[in-house]
């Protein structure tokens, strides 16, 4: 019954998911940011909840990965799709294959399950990352279709801006730019500089932005992760 725990956890994390997906398709990008949430704290109680109670397992590694190209690739695609099809202003030149652009949100998906599939088999990567982590990318998408979802309807450019990091933040999740971990193993300031002052300024930002805070928070960790690498090990 032990070794069920963090599976169910994980389990819940993709039902989490399927649901901030349904909420996507509903045009309510404040649930979709909830859920995704949830489906977050989900994805960091199964990892706390193996190594507490010691019980690794093939079958809890491969659902991981696959609950996560649910609730940080499908969903948050599917918020940015329809953020694209049905909020967004085009340009005009573009209104022959305006019912096809929106498609390219399933970037998205295609590369989280691709970075995660190599992150799997990279022995390289225990405390810290290379590349973008899948459920940052996520966080960072409903985040930003919840703040942006009334701008993109009067402002062309910011059409451009969404396609533009979907591109960026697709390449960045396959890259091999160090990327710290916020797992912390010891309670102490010294050696986990970087996730405390993460948390904090996370928690800065949606106090002063709301839920759109999420977004200039992940844009934090990225900047923060380029000034001050992390050794990949």
């Amino acid at each position: 019954m032990r070794k069920q725990i963090p599976n169910t956890l994980t389990l819940s994390n993709l039902f989490s998911g399927c649901i901030a997906t349904a909420m996507a398709f509903q045009g309510n990008f404040k649930a979709v940011v909830i859920w995704v949430a949830v489906a977050a704290l989900f994805d960091f109680l199964d990892g706390l909840a193996a190594r507490i109670l010691k019980v690794y397992s093939p079958i809890g590694k491969e659902l991981d990965s696959l609950a996560d190209v649910v609730s940080f690739g499908v969903a948050p695609a599917s918020a940015v799709f329809i953020l694209l099809r049905e909020n967004s202003l085009l340009p005009g030149y573009l209104e022959p294959i305006h019912l096809l652009l929106p498609y390219l949100a399933f970037l998205i998906p295609v590369f989280s399950a691709y970075r995660l599939a190599k992150f799997n088999i990279d022995e390289r990567q225990t405390t810290s990352f290379m590349g973008f982590p899948t459920p940052a990318n996520g966080l960072f998408w409903i985040s930003y279709c919840y703040g942006m979802s009334g701008a993109v309807a009067e402002n062309e450019n910011l059409f451009y801006l969404t396609i533009g990091l979907i591109i960026l933040l697709s390449l960045l999740m396959i890259s091999e730019i160090p990327m710290f971990s916020l797992k912390i193993k010891k309670i102490a300031f010294k050696g986990n500089e970087k996730p405390i002052i993460l948390v904090l300024l996370m928690i800065l930002l949606v106090a002063l932005f709301g839920l759109t805070g999420i977004a200039w928070g992940i844009i934090a960790y990225i900047l923060l992760s380029l000034a001050w690498p992390d050794k990949v090990k």
